[in-house]
């Protein structure tokens, strides 16, 4: 339609920007008619730049049939005039137009919507909360929608801001924009929340539910006990709504909350790989600050215990908004630190610690719940990479992100001609300097450790720079890497991997247990 029109619509970066679709009247067989206008197509005669200009007021069709054949004296001008009726004819029809019969419920009118949409780009319970919220001017849901989509821009591109401040005045005189202001200046992306994440945050924070589907019900004043709509519950409902908005913006309750995050040791942005157990955690800092049974000083020790927890049983991962329905209304019902109790002693179990994490630590994913809470457990202790007494497992994570084989993956291939998902076991990764495993190399595990220990005893320079027997075994446990390493060969493979995820699983249970 903007293509028609000749109007601009808005590009990702939130500026105007026209759509030009060229036409090219002397088509024929299966040549396209149409192309997005490029600088070749606009040096071609035979091609009309812009389609708007056929629906224009002024529009002659007599002057244009005579420009054009002047430009390409083998058009003929009764095809070209025919040519031109079909294409004028485009202004005439109703496209995609559906009528849906006023006596649907609302969860029908969702399930139609998502449907329909159900081609290209995809749309979600999300989206069509969104376009229920920007339809809304009496209680001013359109500006709500307009601070939710700036704020999730800003999180990302802080630089929108000058776009905003200097173009959007009437944003700017609300208080989304005071709100939001602080993200001008923001660089940190552990959490770049999108309108999903903002949406279900505050809805899940003062609606107690975790269906976003209730929510568009909400809004559209449904009553669920009468099972009718009444205009003061839909007055309510973008007031909680519009409060929650708020609440999540808020530049003290953001930072706090991914500073939690961060002392737990989710430090970079490529640990965070869930995002419905962030969204559920951030909700769960909001209410627990209002919570009177939890002293404000605890606050972020439970959202990060229920945080890693989370992320340890895979509790919000794939279709979670039944169960981060279940859980908000639980909490609801009876009090964050009953229910709390209740799901630990079910979740995190003298089995789960000793039998299935490191069950769980069976894999080649560096993806995993259980691998990503170990570099936690070591980005919190401010643990050393292998072989050095200052450079920090924190330092790589957040920066290059490497991980090396402590069995070689050269060594295991040439000994046991080792499968890849055999010799990717996370249980076989440690974090350490590229220096050092260029100087490892594919050698045998238990003569390269023999190595460095034997030259820190004799005082010699190698490729570590450790130089206390102690601080080398130190170093070795934080790492978790067995004491037996030194007789290791490829024969003992298997069962270093056995020794080592028991290893693992006991730093995560002792992380878990100091946050």
């Amino acid at each position: 339609m903007a293509a028609l029109a000749g109007m601009p619509v808005l590009n990702d970066d939130y500026e105007s920007k026209r759509i030009k679709i060229a036409f090219n009247p002397l088509y024929e067989g299966e040549d396209t008619p149409f192309a997005v206008l490029t600088p070749v197509i606009e040096k071609d005669v035979k091609w009309v730049s812009d389609i708007a200009e056929f629906f224009r007021d002024d529009f002659s069709t007599f002057r244009f049939i005579n420009d054009y054949c002047k430009a390409n004296p083998d058009c003929n001008p009764d095809v070209l005039d025919a040519k031109l009726t079909d294409i004028r004819a485009i202004g005439t029809r109703q496209l995609g137009v559906i009528v849906v019969n006023a006596d649907c419920t609302v969860d029908e009118v969702t399930n139609i919507f998502i449907r329909i949409n159900s081609m290209g780009a995809v749309l979600s319970q999300a989206d069509f909360a969104m376009s229920k919220i920007a339809a809304d001017e009496v209680h001013g849901g359109n500006m709500l929608r307009k601070a939710i989509d700036y704020y999730c821009h800003l999180a990302v591109k802080p630089e929108f801001w000058s776009t905003i401040s200097t173009q959007d005045h009437d944003y700017m005189a609300t208080e989304y924009a005071q709100r939001s202001s602080w993200l001008k200046d923001d660089k940190d992306d552990i959490y770049d929340p999108d309108y999903n994440d903002v949406l279900r945050v505050a809805f899940m924070y003062r609606f107690g539910r975790g269906k976003l589907a209730d929510l568009v019900s909400l809004l559209s004043g449904r009553d669920f006990e009468t099972r009718d709509f009444k205009s003061e519950i839909a007055d309510e409902s973008f007031d909680k709504l519009r409060e929650g908005v708020l609440r999540f913006m808020s530049k003290d309750n953001f930072q706090d909350f991914t500073l939690a995050l961060k002392s737990a040791g989710f430090a970079s942005p490529n640990m965070i790989y869930s995002k419905g157990a962030v969204n559920f955690a951030y909700n769960l800092y909001l209410r627990l600050r209002e919570d009177p049974s939890v002293p404000a000083t605890q606050v972020k020790h439970y959202v990060r215990r229920w945080y890693v927890m989370s992320v340890l049983t895979g509790r919000y991962s794939g279709s979670s908004e039944s169960v981060m329905d279940r859980d908000i209304r639980r909490i609801v019902e009876q009090g964050f630190l009953p229910f709390y109790r209740d799901v630990v002693r079910a979740q995190l179990s003298d089995t789960f610690w000793d039998v299935q994490l490191p069950q769980n630590l069976v894999t080649t994913s560096t993806r995993t719940g259980a691998w990503l809470a170990y570099c936690a457990a070591q980005i919190k202790a401010a643990d050393n990479t292998l072989f050095s007494g200052s450079f920090k497992v924190g330092d790589i994570v957040t920066t290059m992100g490497d991980v090396h084989h402590i069995f070689p993956r050269k060594y295991l291939q040439k000994q046991l001609n080792a499968p890849q998902r055999l010799y990717n076991q996370v249980a076989n990764y440690t974090f350490l300097e590229r220096r050092i495993n260029i100087a490892v190399g594919a050698k045998r595990p238990g003569d390269y450790f023999t190595t460095a220990l034997d030259a820190i005893r004799s005082g010699e320079k190698y490729f570590g720079d450790i130089s206390d027997e102690q601080e080398l075994m130190d170093n070795l446990a934080t790492n978790c890497i067995p004491a037996n390493i030194f007789d290791m060969g490829a024969e003992d493979y298997e069962r270093f991997l056995v020794e080592r995820r028991e290893l693992m699983a006991k730093k995560i249970k002792a992380y878990y247990q100091s946050l």
